[in-house]
């Protein structure tokens, strides 16, 4: 089952809305990063200089919630730490890497620990910094980084999601159903692309609430079910016994493929 972050551990310094920052009736896309450090100190430095360079930030002080936030959270950037409570800094981007998530991932270490540094980057970490560090050298070191990234997301940026006979093309958010084009609201595509990308896990309705609408809808978990009863309208062959989206009753949700 999808852990529902405590909203506790989950430091959110400036989201901006997740990431957009509203001006003068414009919306501008900013990068979103994530800073998972158990150094005060480091991640008030960080999270200082970030903003000022008109970057998003949140941050973890432990590494189970990082982990699960990275996982469940679109960032276009991590800032990793290799020794942090619940989980290293290693396990996580490790972990990242075999749910195949590739954003940027910049690891921090206290120690010159060259066994460390090998295994960071082996595991697919992008870069490595040592501790005490300038926040000039992390700034400049992103930027590397994503002049190298960029041009890599760019060329595979047509992506496409298949389960069963449902794909979501997600360039030109189109979704096709049994090879026939359907229509679905921004909402309800946000939702079938998420579910698809978490096939085969149980969801609970605060977790959806958290990650597709981004408020505070607590108690009000009337609107996924009537979102996910839309969407079984228009996916499955049979809305009142769905093979794709099963009820898991007690709990929340479940993308599945069905069995023939």
């Amino acid at each position: 089952m999808e852990i529902v972050l405590p909203k506790s551990s989950l430091k959110k310094e400036k989201r901006y809305k997740l990431g957009y920052f509203f001006t003068s009736g414009e919306e501008i896309l900013m990068k979103h990063v994530l800073v998972v450090d158990d150094e005060p100190s480091i991640v008030k430095l960080l999270s200082f200089n970030l903003e000022k360079e008109g970057y998003a930030v949140s941050t973890a002080d432990d590494g189970q919630v990082g982990y699960e936030l990275a996982l469940n959270e679109k960032f276009d950037f991590i800032i990793l730490d290799v020794m942090l409570p619940s989980m290293d800094g290693l396990e996580i981007a490790r972990k990242l890497r075999q749910e195949k998530i590739d954003t940027p991932i910049l690891m921090l270490t206290a120690k010159d620990d060259a066994i460390d540094r090998i295994l960071g980057l082996e595991i697919g970490a992008d870069d490595y910094l040592t501790k005490p560090f300038s926040p000039r050298e992390v700034l400049a070191r992103m930027k590397a980084i994503f002049r190298r990234v960029e041009p890599r997301q760019e060329a595979v940026s047509h992506e496409f999601l298949t389960t069963g006979e449902i794909t979501a093309d997600l360039s030109n958010y189109q979704v096709t159903v049994r090879d026939k084009k359907i229509e679905l609201t921004p909402k309800e595509f946000e939702l079938l692309v998420y579910f698809m990308k978490r096939k085969e896990r149980v969801i609970d309705r605060d977790t959806l609430l958290d990650r597709i609408w981004h408020y505070d809808f607590s108690g009000q978990s009337r609107i996924v079910d009537v979102h996910v009863s839309h969407l079984r309208e228009k996916i499955e062959l049979d809305p009142k016994h769905p093979q794709y989206l099963q009820t898991v009753r007690g709990f929340g949700y479940k993308f599945q493929v069905p069995t023939r």
